[in-house]
């Protein structure tokens, strides 16, 4: 049993989405950071950089692990889903999330700072990195032209940039002007797990749908 850290953000969804595809067995823990409860000591000794998500699988002598993308791996190779054991699948998935990783989920995030809750305040980083999220989309869009999923088949790729994605109301931005996203983010919306996912912890949050 998994004792599952988490708050209704991007990153939080993206492991709720693995969990309940995989169908894996989870205590659910709530931590509010809307409340700072991310600060409190007991979180801190499960994860250091007090982020969620975290886990703590008691399965495996109650090991404590926090970064989504790690617990993504790890949850992959403990259950053996969503990551190709072939090779060249594997590592074409190590590089799509490890582009999600390094690229969608930090410059996504500045867009929701500076445009999303700051508009108006620096219009040139409302500039800058609302012209990066475009240029990312666009890479999104090419890579799934002629692909159902970011890496052929429905990996934890898919379930690490979907979340964010998922904020594309956020970010301004239309997906229909990026008709591989689009169709690749409905399809992924429509799934019952990720719907599922998408109100864990319990929330109001609307699961945005584009026109």
């Amino acid at each position: 049993m998994l004792d599952f850290y988490t708050w209704p953000t991007p990153n939080g969804r993206k492991v709720a989405i693995f969990l309940e595809e995989a169908g894996t067995p989870y205590n659910l823990k709530p931590v509010n950071i809307g409340k700072d409860e991310q600060f409190a000591p007991d979180f801190l000794a499960i994860s250091p950089n007090n982020k969620i998500p975290a886990i703590v699988d008691h399965d495996n002598g109650d090991l404590p692990l926090f970064e989504s993308g790690a617990i993504l791996l790890y949850l992959a190779e403990k259950e053996g889903k969503f990551l190709s054991t072939d090779r060249k699948k594997y590592w074409r998935t190590m590089e799509w999330l490890m582009w999600q990783m390094g690229g969608v989920g930090p410059v996504f995030g500045q867009v929701h700072h500076f445009v999303h809750y700051n508009h108006g305040k620096a219009p040139y980083a409302e500039e800058r990195f609302a012209a990066e999220a475009r240029r990312i989309y666009g890479v999104l869009d090419k890579r799934l032209e002629g692909r159902e999923y970011v890496v052929d088949d429905y990996s934890i790729a898919d379930m690490a940039v979907w979340p964010w994605a998922a904020r594309h109301n956020w970010q301004q931005v239309n997906l229909n002007d990026f008709p591989n996203v689009r169709r690749w983010y409905v399809a992924l919306a429509n799934r019952p797990a990720v719907q599922k996912a998408w109100r864990i912890p319990e929330n109001t949050q609307p699961l945005p749908m584009p026109e």
